[in-house]
């Protein structure tokens, strides 16, 4: 269009037609302001997420903090991390409110200001005692809630008769009945830690009480229930009287003797060992066990037969235990040495011939102020022990 047509249009009034690449630029101009403000929200939302996971991860590896989940891994950790403080700082506020498991414990806090261990801790300490060398591996144990323990036997068989069809059937003979009673002792234990080893996090302290508390409880155990005498403390089954086998009545343990006081005999020395066997009823004897200490023991494993075999072999898998004429070996250090008139060696049923009774709970209470700057824990448990069976035991006595 010349100039002259478009200066004639614009004196008639007829407008002029738009440029369209005005327009493209107009629009254009808008699309890019607002991708702009598109993108500058997404990059605020963006950061402001940033912002959260990084707070989240911050806390989450904050020292000391628990693991997030819906459930606690184990169970019993609630109790655990209570007595743990109780132990450590002696804080006894989550103990006062935790509700113990009742087949373990019974109550959470004793009338005297002890504390019941957690349920984990009295297990390892239980398991250590099982396996020390202790008559307590073959004993009969009993749980009970009481300060006593009754164990009913029965000392006569009763009467039989063979019956014909006419005759008349005479009264039988009854059976005797002998009730034991074993009462419970308290035992106890008070090792002691310095405040200082209770503060470091890194210590284990709840394996270290259940280590130091075991091994002062199986000492005192084991020594009690060969050689106890009952006061304050549970019967041993070498504190009863002994006599001669076939002589003796209930509340005596039968022996069989050396012939030589404080040693073997010259000849054959095998053969007391086989008499000793074979003292013993035929109804213990399947589940009988040796009990003698070290010292007996290395003079017991040189005996031979007849034919020069050793009466001694040793277990033939890790974990099992000696064998003297096919019957296992208990090392039990406190059985008395070799001596003039010592009843060195036992043979017996011990599941049928000694009990231990004990309560399930074990308590500890923590005392600061004793033996400053170290705190002491006295731990306490009630067990007693006495012999259910005297024809179950027999014993092999170095005298005359």
């Amino acid at each position: 269009m010349t100039e002259t047509e478009s200066k004639a249009r614009a004196g008639t009034g007829v407008p002029a037609q738009a440029d369209p690449a005005a327009e493209v630029k107009t629009a254009l101009a808008g699309f890019v302001s607002d991708l702009k403000a598109f993108q500058a929200d997404v990059t605020s939302r963006l950061q402001k997420q940033e912002e959260r996971l990084t707070m989240m991860d911050r806390k989450s590896l904050k020292p000391g903090r628990p693991v997030l989940a819906t459930a606690s891994e184990n169970p019993a950790a609630p109790h655990q991390k209570a007595f743990e403080a109780y132990v450590r700082s002696g804080d006894d506020a989550a103990l006062r409110g935790l509700e113990l498991d009742g087949k373990a414990m019974s109550t959470a806090v004793a009338s005297d200001g002890g504390y019941l261990v957690d349920p984990q801790t009295s297990e390892t300490i239980r398991s250590v005692l099982n396996a020390t060398a202790s008559i307590r591996k073959i004993a009969s144990v009993v749980n009970v809630e009481a300060t006593s323990y009754d164990v009913l036997i029965d000392l006569a068989d009763t009467g039989a008769g063979w019956a014909t069809e006419t005759g008349a059937t005479g009264e039988t003979g009854t059976p005797t009945i002998e009730r034991i009673s074993i009462p419970l002792y308290e035992l106890s234990a008070m090792p002691k830690v310095s405040q200082r080893l209770l503060d470091d996090s890194a210590f284990d302290v709840e394996g270290w009480l259940a280590g130091r508390i075991a091994e002062k409880f199986a000492r005192a155990e084991a020594a009690a229930f060969v050689n106890g005498d009952g006061v304050d403390k549970p019967k041993g089954f070498l504190s009863y009287p002994t006599v001669p086998v076939g002589s003796e009545t209930w509340g005596q343990i039968g022996h069989v003797a050396t012939g030589v006081a404080g040693d073997f005999p010259a000849t054959d020395p095998a053969d007391v060992i086989v008499d000793l066997v074979y003292a013993l009823g035929a109804q213990y004897r399947a589940n009988a066990s040796f009990v003698m200490n070290s010292k007996t023991a290395g003079a017991v494993r040189k005996l031979k037969d007849a034919d020069g075999r050793f009466l001694w072999s040793d277990g033939l898998a890790a974990g099992e235990p000696a064998r003297l004429m096919g019957y296992p070996v208990l090392i039990c250090e406190d059985m008395p040495d070799i001596a003039a008139d010592a009843p060195a060696i036992a043979f017996g049923d011990f599941a049928a011939g000694y009990t231990i009774a004990e309560r399930p709970d074990l308590r500890v209470l923590r005392d600061p102020f004793s033996a400053k700057p170290h705190v002491l824990f006295y731990a306490t448990k009630r067990v007693g022990g006495d012999v259910s069976d005297f024809n179950a035991i027999k014993v092999l006595k170095f005298s005359f």
